[in-house]
């Protein structure tokens, strides 16, 4: 098991005091906190040797590019990808879009084409399919989920009937923590000739990750919700599949020849993962989310997931004893530590200050997720505890003593 009180010492801000009360942060799938590991990364590359990554031949200049590519090799093989399979982006919104808009670019999404995502998705994962959709003119095709919000695998297998083109698929509902079958979605949307594009936002931070093992085509992810710096993000595209795409965002540092005849002017390509890095990148950003993920790695993943499954039943449990209504699954093996619930008699914005004011941190709203929450019966949304490895049973009963006193104070 994770030694919990050691974790707590690399996060100076868990000492912090909010309206007086020790602060308890449970809004881990918004943002996690950083440990003073990456801070001073971060610091150190800015202080000794910041310089623009490339083609520079100065000392700087190379020292910067040896960081970069060196967090690419850590931050890839954390996911089971390799090197030049790993596009480094601003988060995963811009790495789905990347992957969306490079398929319609190279005329793998034309008209008439249908595109299958699902109604459990975030907004990041859903709207760049409508917008590549009306653009190509290809239809879109939103699979069910259940009442508890688990994805409705016979309407899949219905859609899946239907040949899409582009299969897009949550690992992990940010709403409900549902965690969904990602390998046999990508096996079965490969079965029927599409490419499986899996957004990896909730998964990557709390559970082992192999991108072979999954199958996917397309892998999003961001490193602000895995102990890394916000503005960085990366997209892993199987090798043989980022040869035949074209980058949908040209410019300078993606390209290894500029022709231009009278008016007429062409370009030829970098190989990946370059060639979709156009403009300067994060390079911080990239050595900050690389020393993450060596932080996460000397963890183990294993460990991360099993302590927040511990911590997860715990939640229930006690939101369960205070009979306030949950959203999703009440059984752990089937999801992560994102738990959604309301309280009857108050909004959950009413809910989320009235916590804010005993020191706890937690999300409320649709969580950028309206088709999901409408369909669970929550339309102006939940209130939602999100936990992480540095977060601790004691913390849950704090919580559970704060809500009680906030459901008897709706009641009276």
């Amino acid at each position: 098991m994770l030694n919990v009180s050691g974790i707590r010492k690399d996060f100076p801000v868990l000492e912090k005091k909010i309206h007086g009360k020790q602060l308890v942060y449970f809004d881990n799938a918004a943002t996690t906190q950083k440990p003073i590991q990456v801070l001073e990364a971060v610091e150190q590359f800015y202080r000794t040797i910041y310089a623009n990554v490339g083609r520079s031949v100065h000392e700087l200049g190379l020292r910067a590019t040896e960081a970069y590519e060196e967090s690419r090799k850590i931050v890839s093989a954390f996911i089971g990808a390799m090197p030049d399979e790993l596009v480094f982006t601003k988060q995963t919104t811009e790495a789905i879009n990347l992957a969306a808009y490079s398929l319609l670019a190279s005329g793998m999404i034309s008209r008439g084409d249908l595109i299958l995502t699902t109604r459990m998705e975030h907004h990041s994962n859903l709207l760049p399919w409508v917008r590549v959709a009306k653009l190509a003119g290809a239809r879109l095709r939103i699979v069910n989920v259940d009442e508890e919000g688990r994805l409705d695998m016979g309407d899949f297998d219905k859609a899946l009937a239907m040949g899409p083109r582009v299969v897009a698929v949550t690992h992990v509902s940010n709403v409900t923590g549902v965690v969904n079958p990602v390998k046999e979605i990508c096996r079965e949307a490969h079965s029927h000739g599409a490419v499986c594009l899996v957004d990896g936002a909730q998964s990557t931070p709390h559970m082992p990750i192999d991108v072979k093992e999954i199958d996917a085509d397309f892998y999003a992810f961001s490193g602000h919700k895995m102990l890394g710096p916000m503005g960085i993000g990366g997209l892993y595209i199987r090798r043989e599949l980022a040869e035949k795409l074209e980058p949908p965002f040209p410019g300078g540092g993606a390209i290894s020849l500029v022709e231009c005849q009278e008016d007429n002017c062409s370009a030829e390509w970098l190989h990946a993962p370059h060639k979709f890095e156009a403009g300067t990148p994060n390079v911080a950003g990239a050595v900050g989310l690389a020393r993450a993920v060596e932080y996460l790695k000397k963890l183990g993943m294993g460990e991360v997931e099993e302590h927040e499954k511990m911590l997860t039943k715990r939640l229930l449990e006690v939101l369960e004893d205070l009979e306030v209504k949950i959203y999703g699954p009440l059984e752990v093996k089937d999801r992560l530590g994102v738990v959604s619930f309301n309280v009857e008699g108050l909004t959950p914005h009413e809910v989320a200050s009235m916590l804010d004011l005993e020191g706890i941190a937690i999300r409320s709203g649709h969580h950028c997720a309206l088709p999901l929450v409408k369909r669970l019966g929550a339309p102006i949304g939940t209130a939602r505890a999100s936990l992480y490895l540095y977060n601790t049973e004691e913390e849950i009963e704090y919580f559970a003593r704060v809500l009680e006193k906030i459901k008897k104070m709706a009641k009276s």
